[in-house]
């Protein structure tokens, strides 16, 4: 038998290994949230005896995960007090005239700033300041959107704070002895991925990135001028009884385009202009939103379903009523998503009326309250100011428009910068330990007025908690059962003859290829005991197998799934998924061969 089986068939590795394919495969078939089942796999490694309750738990009380926490504080305090106005205003000109200097300006100025910043808070409030721009340049949303998207993941990179993928590296590298990274510890890699894939970017830009058209972009748009979908139904006293479409004022005054009637269980389409209407009947139009306001003023027909019927769809005096409508993003890890709006109920749980949903470049047709939601999807809401402003504070929805009335305090921007520049320099300079200066600042933000205590709250991530917290274990299990080191020898024995370099560059690219169909925190809490272990068996020092991991996690550019942000464009871009693996192909392949030279470089290997 060999050394392999050996070691993998004994009680506790072969529960590991069985507790890790199960987690595999949830997270890729994404039946449970990614935190759940981070949950689920520490509960059974407790529970079947392979770790120590106080094993398991320690991730929940690291130093890392108390530092995310801090960041996502500092990072909303920037946010609330306009300490990142300047970038959106820079961003937002109309000096920057074509798409190719719109991808160069994001990779110039968002990527460093996403060294410091959580890229999903960036992307969410850049989004409308460049789509505005793309309106008003005639640009297709589809040439920008992923570049902002790209930039900030390269961005991510350059330090520790750019993403909790780092800090989750650092905590993992620390429990296995390893010992913990540094603010800069891998920024000369960083800063090498910065710049090449800045460069691949910007030069692939003009034919590589889909052109997806400008007259549907905006659902907002789009609804009020010449595309409004709606469900309408033909009230008592209606003027529409007892008519055909083809004699009545309908067609004739409005600009209305009949699409669908339905008569209790019965469907009719079109041709419809010799079927008589009756009392009851539901009609599917598309027509303006000003036509649509004057048939319910004259009474001619009212929004259906009814609020008694369907509470999550808007009934006929609530449309135009001077409520606000934006957009906003299920992002991944919603909680809404598989659920359909009326088992939600989704107008009680936020006060806001569902208009229309839009899924990749389509926008659906169908019932909205059955309609199921999935991560990416796009709602457009009608609702009063201060339930939008309460759904800007929720993980659940992203708001893409931000609302006149909540402009930050401007007051307080220059003292959010510098709280946030104290936080970064002091560990920099070794005064403070980097949790400790985080947790200053973010003490410093609420005291200062920067962010209140509900925002702070509302501020945190708990899914990204529970995740990072829960898949310390995974790779506390893999290094105490043996399971790494015996897969590691395994792979030693097929990478012995060859080079180094390209030793790393199988662990880079599996880990890319890896993170690409499941949580990048799941695919680096796997590989990095493995890849520690490898590169001491091949003789390289053990941390350029974990920066390799890293890297490798963090650079998600084949699919809208791999990573947070590609999914936060992929509805407003209206991209379609190989539109994703086109632009982001080239960029794969570039930072495969790259990154394990950096890695060797940087370690004298």
């Amino acid at each position: 038998m060999s050394p392999l089986l050996e070691a993998v068939l004994a009680p506790q590795p072969l529960i590991t290994l069985g507790v890790m394919a199960l987690s595999v495969v949830l997270f890729i078939g994404g039946w449970l949230p990614p935190e759940i089942t981070g949950l689920l796999a520490m509960g059974l490694l407790m529970a079947s005896g392979v770790l120590k309750p106080a094993e398991a738990v320690e991730g929940f009380g690291s130093p890392a995960l108390l530092t995310l926490m801090g960041l996502f504080a500092l990072s909303a305090g920037l946010f609330r007090s306009g300490g990142l106005d300047r970038l959106r205003g820079l961003i937002g000109s109309d000096a920057i005239r074509t798409p190719r200097r719109m991808i160069l300006l994001l990779t110039a100025l968002v990527g460093p700033v996403s060294a410091f910043v959580p890229n999903t808070p960036i992307v969410a409030s850049l989004l409308p300041v460049i789509e505005g721009w793309c309106h008003r340049r005639r640009i297709s949303p589809s040439k920008v959107l992923l570049p902002l998207s790209f930039a900030t993941v390269l961005g991510g990179t350059l330090t520790l704070l750019g993403s909790s993928v780092n800090l989750l590296a650092s905590e993992v590298s620390n429990k296995l002895g390893y010992g913990a990274f540094d603010l800069f510890a891998f920024t000369p890699i960083g800063l090498g991925v910065w710049i090449a894939g800045s460069l691949v970017m910007v030069l692939l830009s003009d034919r590589w990135l889909p052109d997806r058209g400008t007259n549907d972009d905006d659902l907002v748009r789009s609804f009020s001028n010449s595309g409004y979908l709606t469900e309408v139904e033909i009230p008592p006293r209606s003027e529409l009884v007892g008519q055909s479409l083809h004699r009545s004022r309908l067609q004739r005054r409005f600009d209305v385009d009949v699409l669908e009637l339905h008569r209790g269980r019965e469907r009719f389409l079109p041709p419809l202009a010799d079927r008589r209407l009756e009392l009851g009947d539901r009609l599917v139009l598309r027509c303006t939103r000003e036509d649509l306001l004057r048939l319910q003023q004259e009474h001619t027909v009212v929004l259906a379903p009814t609020p008694e019927e369907d509470p999550d769809l808007p009934s006929g005096s609530e449309v135009g009523n001077g409520q606000p409508m934006v957009e906003v993003l299920l992002p991944s890890g919603s909680t809404l998503a598989g659920s359909c709006l009326r088992d939600l109920r989704f107008r009680q749980r936020y006060n806001a009326t569902v208009l229309a949903l839009r899924r990749g470049n389509a926008v659906l047709r169908e019932r909205l309250g059955k309609a199921t939601l999935q991560e990416g999807d796009v709602l457009l809401l009608q609702g009063p100011k201060d339930a939008i402003r309460g759904l800007q504070a929720s993980n659940d929805l992203v708001v893409l428009e931000q609302l006149e009335d909540d402009l930050p305090t401007m007051s307080r921007k220059r003292l959010a910068v510098v709280i946030a520049v104290l936080a970064i320099l002091l560990p920099s300079f070794k005064v403070l330990p980097l949790v400790a200066a985080v947790l200053l600042g973010t003490v410093a933000m609420v005291a200062s007025g920067c962010l209140r205590p509900g925002e702070l709250q509302r501020s945190i991530r708990l899914d990204v908690i529970l995740l990072l917290g829960s898949l310390a274990s995974f790779s506390v299990a893999l290094e105490k059962t043996g399971v790494a080191e015996a897969l590691a020898q395994a792979l030693i024995s097929g990478l012995d003859s060859w080079p180094l370099y390209w030793a790393l560059a199988i662990v880079f690219l599996f880990t890319t290829l890896l993170t690409e169909v499941m949580s990048n925190a799941a695919t680096l809490a796997i590989v990095i005991p493995i890849a520690a272990k490898l590169a001491l068996g091949l003789g390289m020092p053990p941390m350029a197998g974990i920066f390799t991991v890293l890297f490798g996690a963090s650079q998600s550019f084949l699919s809208p799934v791999g990573y947070q942000t590609n999914l936060m464009v992929f509805g407003p871009g209206r991209y379609r998924f190989l539109d994703v693996t086109r632009y982001g192909f080239p960029l794969t392949v570039v930072m495969t061969l790259l990154v394990p030279w950096l890695v060797c470089r940087q370690f004298g290997i």
